[in-house]
């Protein structure tokens, strides 16, 4: 293999959230949603390079960075990006977070498809709105959108917004391109806007490309906000680097104010430097991370049809996060992480992170060497009722 994934990469002691945080050192974590992968080659050259120059001031973003957006998703996605249409920001979640600030007023609503990122929640309690949940429908064979309800819930004249989590974070959907052509249409109906978090669209797997939303075109672009970021494919979260894209001007205008009012408008040298190398440089690393990672869904899902056959996973289409419904266990999500973690060593995350329809459920994160995803299932013992 060119790319050696099963290379274990000791990350304790280097101020690690996924692995400094566990007091115990023996403990194993499959949770916060980031790798153990070093990232691409092409990335950590550039960024030694970076390094070697010594000096580390105030970042002006060149027009190179803007044209490695507009190539990459030309070239993988099929999406033609005006660079003027990009605001770079330090996050996706400051990036929605802004975006809330930019286009909604305090107490209006904005919808979710539950379960979803945690953090949907807290970025619109924060703006001192209201999350209204269009629960996604649940079947043996994964999730649909329940799309009588999505209109139920947007039709409310209080909503302003649709949080779109495109691919879906924990469920592992990647949404068809006549999903979202229904998404929006039901959108445009209400006059909602879709807000579209694509941070998860590297990584998909056979049979499921991801569509970008906006990449609908016409009145589907003029009534969309898309962020996307290289930070989950490329293993570059601590870098801090992000992108809002609006083609609307007006939306964009106060997008970019709300920006600098939450003073995250300012991103560092590494952050660019990562990006454009990634974007650049980094394709055939990533095809190869993506290979490793289904080979990763495979044992997983293997393993658990022979010794947890009551725990059924998830199909994955996209993300490295496995979805697990341990409703058999008679337990409900928190108490089950926390045994895991106390008794066996082992971190997940409670599906109720992700809202109620979480409840029963466990969050996997298998970007991890092979050798420590077979210990950690080996650690997940989970009960039956």
């Amino acid at each position: 293999m060119k790319y050696d994934f099963d290379e274990i990469v000791p990350r304790r002691g280097t101020g690690s959230y996924k692995w400094d945080t566990p007091d115990d050192p023996d403990t194993l974590p499959m949770w916060v949603a980031d790798m153990d992968f070093r990232t691409a080659p092409a990335v950590r050259e550039a960024l030694l390079r970076r390094v070697e120059h010594g000096i580390f001031g105030y970042t002006k973003v060149p027009d190179a960075y803007y044209r490695a957006v507009v190539d990459w998703f030309a070239r993988r996605h099929a999406w033609s990006i005006d660079p003027q249409w990009i605001v770079y920001t330090t996050g996706v979640v400051p990036a929605l977070s802004a975006i809330i600030k930019a286009l909604a007023a305090p107490g209006d609503k904005i919808a979710v498809q539950t379960p979803v990122y945690n953090c949907f929640f807290s970025s619109i309690r924060n703006n001192g709105c209201q999350a209204v949940a269009s629960p996604l429908l649940y079947r043996s064979d994964g999730y649909r959108i329940d799309f009588d309800d999505l209109e139920r819930v947007v039709s409310d004249p209080q909503v302003r917004l649709l949080l779109l989590c495109n691919p879906h974070n924990p469920v592992g959907r990647v949404w068809s391109r006549e999903e979202l052509l229904r998404i929006g249409e039901i959108c445009l109906r209400h006059d909602v806007l879709v807000v579209a978090d694509e941070i998860h669209c590297e990584l998909t797997y056979a049979g499921h490309d991801y569509t970008p939303f906006a990449s609908l075109g016409g009145e589907f672009l003029r009534r969309s906000v898309t962020c996307l970021s290289p930070s989950k494919a490329f293993n570059l979260a601590g870098l801090q680097i992000a992108n809002i894209v609006a083609e609307d001007e007006q939306l964009r205008r106060r997008i970019d104010r709300a920006i600098n009012d939450n003073e995250v408008c300012d991103v560092n040298p590494f952050g660019v430097e990562a990006l454009m190398a990634a974007y650049g440089r980094g394709e055939e690393w990533l095809d190869a991370l993506r290979g490793y990672l289904w080979e990763n869904y495979r044992l997983v899902r293997t393993h658990c049809a022979r010794h947890l056959p009551h725990c059924p996973v998830l199909p994955l289409e996209g993300t490295y996060l496995v979805w697990m419904d341990c409703r058999a266990t008679g337990m409900k999500a928190e108490p089950l992480a926390r045994m895991l973690a106390e008794q066996h060593g082992l971190l997940v995350n409670p599906g109720t992170m992700y809202g109620p329809e979480g409840e029963g459920f466990l969050r996997l994160n298998i970007a991890t060497p092979r050798t420590l995803l077979a210990q950690g299932l080996q650690r997940l013992v989970l009960p039956r009722k």
